[in-house]
Protein backbone atom coordinates (compact mmCIF):
# COMPACT_ATOMS: atom_id res chain seq x y z
CA UNK A 1 0.00 0.00 0.00
CA UNK A 2 1.10 3.47 -0.91
CA UNK A 3 1.92 5.99 1.90
CA UNK A 4 0.10 9.31 1.22
CA UNK A 5 2.14 11.82 0.15
CA UNK A 6 1.20 15.37 0.10
CA UNK A 7 3.14 16.88 -2.34
CA UNK A 8 3.06 14.16 -4.90
CA UNK A 9 -1.17 14.40 -4.33
CA UNK A 10 -1.44 17.88 -5.04
CA UNK A 11 0.31 17.51 -7.86
CA UNK A 12 -1.60 14.77 -9.70
CA UNK A 13 -4.56 17.00 -8.93
CA UNK A 14 -3.42 19.93 -10.73
CA UNK A 15 -2.45 17.75 -13.24
CA UNK A 16 -5.95 16.40 -13.78
CA UNK A 17 -7.51 20.03 -13.40
CA UNK A 18 -4.71 21.23 -16.22
CA UNK A 19 -6.48 19.07 -18.38
CA UNK A 20 -9.49 19.92 -17.64
CA UNK A 21 -10.67 16.51 -16.16
CA UNK A 22 -11.19 17.76 -12.23
CA UNK A 23 -12.28 13.93 -11.02
CA UNK A 24 -9.83 12.34 -12.87
CA UNK A 25 -7.92 11.25 -10.31
CA UNK A 26 -10.70 10.12 -7.70
CA UNK A 27 -10.44 6.67 -8.15
CA UNK A 28 -6.77 6.08 -7.84
CA UNK A 29 -6.98 7.04 -3.91
CA UNK A 30 -9.40 4.18 -3.76
CA UNK A 31 -7.30 2.09 -5.62
CA UNK A 32 -4.26 3.02 -3.40
CA UNK A 33 -6.07 1.52 -0.22
CA UNK A 34 -6.27 -1.95 -1.94
CA UNK A 35 -9.27 -2.85 -0.71
CA UNK A 36 -8.79 -1.59 2.86
CA UNK A 37 -11.21 1.43 3.62
CA UNK A 38 -9.41 2.35 6.65
CA UNK A 39 -6.32 3.06 4.17
CA UNK A 40 -8.28 6.21 2.51
CA UNK A 41 -6.49 8.92 4.13
CA UNK A 42 -9.59 11.66 3.61
CA UNK A 43 -11.52 9.32 5.57
CA UNK A 44 -12.61 9.94 9.12
CA UNK A 45 -14.24 6.75 9.79
CA UNK A 46 -17.09 7.87 11.33
CA UNK A 47 -20.14 10.14 10.60
CA UNK A 48 -19.88 13.54 10.58
CA UNK A 49 -21.05 14.82 14.15
CA UNK A 50 -23.27 17.73 13.01
CA UNK A 51 -25.13 15.58 10.45
CA UNK A 52 -25.88 13.37 13.63
CA UNK A 53 -26.90 16.31 15.74
CA UNK A 54 -29.26 17.80 12.50
CA UNK A 55 -30.62 14.09 12.60
CA UNK A 56 -31.70 13.90 16.05
CA UNK A 57 -33.16 17.69 15.60
CA UNK A 58 -35.27 17.19 12.21
CA UNK A 59 -38.42 15.91 12.01
CA UNK A 60 -40.21 15.18 8.46
CA UNK A 61 -44.03 14.82 8.33
CA UNK A 62 -43.82 12.32 5.34
CA UNK A 63 -43.54 8.68 6.36
CA UNK A 64 -41.12 8.06 3.37
CA UNK A 65 -37.46 10.47 3.12
CA UNK A 66 -35.54 9.84 0.44
CA UNK A 67 -31.69 10.63 0.70
CA UNK A 68 -28.90 11.11 -1.59
CA UNK A 69 -25.65 11.31 -0.48
CA UNK A 70 -23.05 12.94 -2.94
CA UNK A 71 -19.72 11.56 -3.43
CA UNK A 72 -19.99 9.07 -0.73
CA UNK A 73 -16.54 8.09 -0.23
CA UNK A 74 -16.36 5.15 2.23
CA UNK A 75 -20.64 5.06 3.46
CA UNK A 76 -19.65 6.42 7.03
CA UNK A 77 -22.31 9.63 6.67
CA UNK A 78 -24.79 7.92 3.91
CA UNK A 79 -24.95 4.52 7.05
CA UNK A 80 -26.36 6.87 9.31
CA UNK A 81 -28.87 8.75 7.25
CA UNK A 82 -29.98 4.83 6.61
CA UNK A 83 -29.59 4.47 10.52
CA UNK A 84 -31.85 7.55 10.95
CA UNK A 85 -34.83 5.71 8.38
CA UNK A 86 -34.03 7.71 5.34
CA UNK A 87 -34.21 5.77 1.70
CA UNK A 88 -30.76 6.58 0.76
CA UNK A 89 -28.69 6.87 -2.49
CA UNK A 90 -24.92 6.99 -1.67
CA UNK A 91 -22.82 7.47 -5.23
CA UNK A 92 -19.30 8.02 -6.55
CA UNK A 93 -17.71 8.76 -9.27
CA UNK A 94 -15.32 6.23 -8.17
CA UNK A 95 -16.06 2.67 -8.96
CA UNK A 96 -13.58 1.56 -6.25
CA UNK A 97 -14.87 3.77 -3.62
CA UNK A 98 -18.63 2.01 -4.37
CA UNK A 99 -16.80 -1.02 -4.31
CA UNK A 100 -15.05 -0.37 -0.66
CA UNK A 101 -18.60 0.77 0.50
CA UNK A 102 -20.55 -2.90 -0.31
CA UNK A 103 -17.60 -4.38 1.06
CA UNK A 104 -17.58 -2.78 4.39
CA UNK A 105 -21.15 -3.06 4.28
CA UNK A 106 -22.38 -6.35 3.18
CA UNK A 107 -25.56 -5.67 4.85
CA UNK A 108 -26.82 -2.14 4.32
CA UNK A 109 -30.32 -1.02 2.83
CA UNK A 110 -27.66 2.08 1.27
CA UNK A 111 -27.91 1.62 -2.59
CA UNK A 112 -24.53 2.28 -3.35
CA UNK A 113 -23.70 3.69 -7.23
CA UNK A 114 -21.24 4.53 -9.67
CA UNK A 115 -22.59 8.50 -11.13
CA UNK A 116 -21.45 11.38 -11.96
CA UNK A 117 -23.16 14.55 -10.28
CA UNK A 118 -22.21 16.75 -13.89
CA UNK A 119 -24.75 13.55 -15.75
CA UNK A 120 -26.76 12.06 -12.94
CA UNK A 121 -30.07 10.09 -14.01
CA UNK A 122 -32.45 12.27 -15.12
CA UNK A 123 -34.92 10.06 -12.98
CA UNK A 124 -33.05 11.85 -9.91
CA UNK A 125 -33.92 15.42 -10.62
CA UNK A 126 -36.16 16.91 -7.72
CA UNK A 127 -36.69 13.54 -6.15
CA UNK A 128 -34.96 13.93 -3.07
CA UNK A 129 -36.09 14.89 0.49
CA UNK A 130 -32.67 15.37 1.95
CA UNK A 131 -28.99 16.00 -0.19
CA UNK A 132 -25.75 15.38 1.63
CA UNK A 133 -22.60 17.08 0.41
CA UNK A 134 -19.28 16.20 2.23
CA UNK A 135 -16.34 17.78 0.75
CA UNK A 136 -17.06 17.31 -2.34
CA UNK A 137 -17.32 21.32 -4.22
CA UNK A 138 -13.43 21.83 -2.55
CA UNK A 139 -11.90 19.20 -4.39
CA UNK A 140 -13.39 21.14 -7.73
CA UNK A 141 -11.55 24.01 -9.53
CA UNK A 142 -13.33 26.96 -11.09
CA UNK A 143 -16.86 26.68 -12.39
CA UNK A 144 -16.72 23.00 -11.95
CA UNK A 145 -17.67 24.11 -8.27
CA UNK A 146 -20.67 26.43 -9.45
CA UNK A 147 -21.80 23.41 -11.54
CA UNK A 148 -21.38 20.94 -9.16
CA UNK A 149 -23.51 23.80 -6.53
CA UNK A 150 -26.24 23.72 -9.38
CA UNK A 151 -26.72 20.10 -9.41
CA UNK A 152 -26.83 19.31 -5.59
CA UNK A 153 -29.62 21.59 -5.68
CA UNK A 154 -31.40 20.36 -8.74
CA UNK A 155 -31.80 17.22 -7.24
CA UNK A 156 -33.76 18.51 -4.01
CA UNK A 157 -37.41 18.20 -4.16
CA UNK A 158 -40.02 20.92 -2.95
CA UNK A 159 -39.54 21.68 0.46
CA UNK A 160 -36.28 19.19 0.35
CA UNK A 161 -33.38 19.58 2.74
CA UNK A 162 -29.32 20.43 1.46
CA UNK A 163 -27.21 19.83 4.18
CA UNK A 164 -23.15 20.89 3.86
CA UNK A 165 -20.56 20.17 4.76
CA UNK A 166 -16.81 21.22 4.02
CA UNK A 167 -13.59 23.34 5.38
CA UNK A 168 -13.59 27.09 5.10
CA UNK A 169 -11.66 29.88 4.77
CA UNK A 170 -11.20 33.49 5.09
CA UNK A 171 -12.36 35.02 1.32
CA UNK A 172 -9.05 35.65 -0.81
CA UNK A 173 -6.81 33.43 1.10
CA UNK A 174 -5.73 29.91 1.01
CA UNK A 175 -6.25 30.51 -2.94
CA UNK A 176 -3.37 27.94 -3.90
CA UNK A 177 -4.79 25.27 -1.49
CA UNK A 178 -5.65 21.97 -3.06
CA UNK A 179 -8.35 21.18 -1.49
CA UNK A 180 -9.80 24.60 -1.79
CA UNK A 181 -11.82 25.40 1.33
CA UNK A 182 -15.22 27.38 0.58
CA UNK A 183 -15.29 30.87 1.78
CA UNK A 184 -18.38 32.76 3.05
CA UNK A 185 -19.60 33.96 0.22
CA UNK A 186 -18.83 30.67 -2.02
CA UNK A 187 -20.95 28.71 0.57
CA UNK A 188 -23.88 31.46 0.16
CA UNK A 189 -24.11 31.07 -3.22
CA UNK A 190 -26.99 28.25 -2.36
CA UNK A 191 -28.88 30.96 -0.60
CA UNK A 192 -27.96 32.81 -3.64
CA UNK A 193 -29.76 29.74 -5.85
CA UNK A 194 -33.39 30.38 -3.66
CA UNK A 195 -33.18 28.32 -1.06
CA UNK A 196 -33.50 29.58 2.34
CA UNK A 197 -30.83 29.48 4.89
CA UNK A 198 -32.34 27.27 7.88
CA UNK A 199 -28.91 26.82 9.91
CA UNK A 200 -25.14 27.52 9.78
CA UNK A 201 -22.01 26.78 11.93
CA UNK A 202 -18.56 27.59 11.93
CA UNK A 203 -16.31 25.56 13.91
CA UNK A 204 -12.77 24.19 14.15
CA UNK A 205 -12.65 20.57 13.75
CA UNK A 206 -10.27 18.35 16.52
CA UNK A 207 -6.90 17.67 14.10
CA UNK A 208 -3.53 19.53 15.39
CA UNK A 209 -3.82 22.39 14.29
CA UNK A 210 -7.36 22.40 14.39
CA UNK A 211 -8.94 23.10 10.44
CA UNK A 212 -11.59 25.89 10.06
CA UNK A 213 -15.10 24.32 8.66
CA UNK A 214 -18.52 25.13 7.97
CA UNK A 215 -21.69 22.83 8.28
CA UNK A 216 -24.73 24.53 6.76
CA UNK A 217 -28.26 23.72 6.09
CA UNK A 218 -30.80 25.27 3.36
CA UNK A 219 -34.44 24.39 2.40
CA UNK A 220 -35.83 24.21 -0.89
Amino acid sequence: MNEFDPAAYKKMVKSFQERDDPTGWFDSIYTDAQGDHRAVFWADLEPCPYLLEWLKNCTFKQEIRRAIVVGCGVGDDAEALSDAGYEVIAFDISPEAIRLCKNRYPKTRVNYLVADLFAYPAQWAEGFDLVYECNTIQVLPGNYRIQARDAMVSLLAPQGYLLVSCRSRPKAEQEDDIPLPLDKDEIDGFIRCGLREKSFYAYEDTQDPPIPHFFASYQK
